[in-house]
């Protein structure tokens, strides 16, 4: 894969970062496919009850993993010899938690139903399902021993052979033409693999699960430091998730024709990651040495940014309904015009992902968290207001509204103002102009040399 020379961008390192996660990558497109397919079968009723309840069950999830990942990571680094203490006590946390979120979920949905004037599915069971496939995150703590050893790849090759299975079991069900029910159970199968698997590698690696204690000290000691962590993990969560919710008040149809809008939207947004995952190391590095340097990368970083999402913004806008009907057939009338509005959020959702690193580097945690907490908040208020008027279309434009306003929310500190400046700049092409006039002004003039 030969990458053009771009400035501030590393062909190497992106090639390299291919190399190595191009089978996880694989799968992320195979289940987007897979989910396609779903979509297409279910039909936007069914579709959409399993999005409203992969939503719901998602927000309240956010609490389970208690913001521990990087805590036990760091720890385990900082203390090896203590691991099993760290991995148990984080472990049994989690699975504290998780089993009182599975009847909370139920009990939220319950409540959340008999508030609603819509009549519609009782999805009691379609939500406990997924409840339970939450549940099984708590083997996650695997997942963070091994990053602390720098031996990811083995959590890799354990995902990528869960989901090849899960895509076979759900194109099997699509095939079958089984109802939503099915679908909710492969959901669990997926969380069960998952563990299983970790547990599995776990053994192999000569590791003893039952080697695993609890420690009440170790255990205030992570909570005292992860709270902040959950919070936000909630906020991320509500800020990504709540439309789909707050969408069934309209029926279960307007959830689906949205839903299958955002699957399309939100497709490729691994993109960016894989991008910045490549480029940052660079950044990070002139921020040591060169500081000019440093804001030049950042801006050539925004540049490529805008320079990739604004042309498929524009192209999906256009060809946003003949895509629907490609994907998914007839049945999901008016999704198109939603596209063609959320397509527009992924440019901010390419920005929030640069610069959320940005923030990282510089060490404005802080920052992070009342951005996310703002485009949280944001995102309910306009779509209370916006729903009620414009239906499926309100969730959309309220989205995409948040979007903007998180993204550009640190305009507000002076300290971060001067890098809110620099993605405006690549939002309104002038660096792009500027750069791709120079280089036809260089290359203009070798040829006249």
């Amino acid at each position: 894969m030969r990458v053009p020379a771009i400035p501030g961008f590393d062909p190497e390192a992106f090639q390299k970062y291919f190399k190595n996660t191009g089978w996880l990558m694989l799968g992320k497109i195979l289940s987007m496919i897979v989910g396609f397919l779903i979509a297409r079968h279910l039909g936007p009723v069914s579709f959409g009850d399993l999005g409203f309840a992969e939503a719901l069950t998602a927000i309240i999830a956010a609490i389970g993993t208690l913001g521990l990942d990087s805590f036990i990571i760091r720890e385990i680094i900082h203390d090896p010899g203590n691991r099993h203490e760290i991995l148990g006590t984080s472990f049994w946390l989690r699975i504290g938690i998780n089993i009182i979120l599975v009847p909370l979920s139920i009990l939220i949905y319950l409540f959340y139903h008999n508030l609603s004037t819509i009549p519609g599915t009782d999805l009691t069971l379609i939500v406990s399902l997924l409840s339970i496939a939450s549940f099984f995150k708590s083997f996650n703590v695997i997942d963070s021993y091994f990053q602390s050893q720098v031996q990811s790849k083995y959590v890799v090759h354990i995902q990528n052979i869960c989901l090849l299975i899960s895509a076979l079991v759900k194109t099997t069900l699509v095939l079958l033409k089984l109802p939503l029910i099915y679908f909710a159970l492969a959901l669990v199968l997926d969380g069960l693999m998952l563990a299983s698997g970790l547990m599995l590698i776990y053994h192999r690696k000569q590791q003893n699960l039952l080697a695993w204690s609890f420690s009440r000290k170790r255990a205030k000691t992570l909570i005292s430091q992860s709270w902040p962590l959950i919070v936000s993990a909630v906020m991320v969560s509500i800020y990504l998730k709540i439309d789909l919710v707050m969408l069934k008040q309209l029926g279960s149809k307007q959830v689906g024709i949205y839903y299958a809008a955002a699957k399309i939207s939100e497709s490729w947004y691994f993109i960016p990651v894989a991008i910045i995952t490549s480029v940052f190391p660079a950044i990070i590095h002139a921020r040591k040495n060169d500081i000019d340097r440093y804001h030049k990368r950042l801006q050539n970083l925004y540049d490529l940014l805008i320079g990739i999402s604004l042309p498929v913004a524009i192209l999906i806008s256009f060809w946003a309904q003949d895509l629907i009907t490609l994907i998914y057939g007839d049945q999901y009338h008016g999704a198109g015009t939603i596209l063609s509005i959320h397509i527009w959020s992924g440019i901010f959702v390419f920005y929030g992902s640069a610069s959320s690193q940005y923030l990282l580097a510089e060490g404005y945690t802080f920052i992070t968290f009342l951005r996310t907490s703002m485009g949280a908040v944001i995102n309910v208020a306009l779509n209370i207001f916006l729903i009620p008027i414009y239906g499926v279309l309100g969730a959309a434009i309220a989205t995409l509204i948040a979007y903007f306003i998180a993204t550009f929310f640190i305009l507000l500190f002076p300290h971060t103002r001067k890098h809110g400046i620099m993605m405006f700049r690549s939002l309104f092409l002038g660096n792009i102009i500027a750069t791709l006039s120079a280089y036809l002004k260089k290359r203009n003039g070798s040829k006249n040399v």
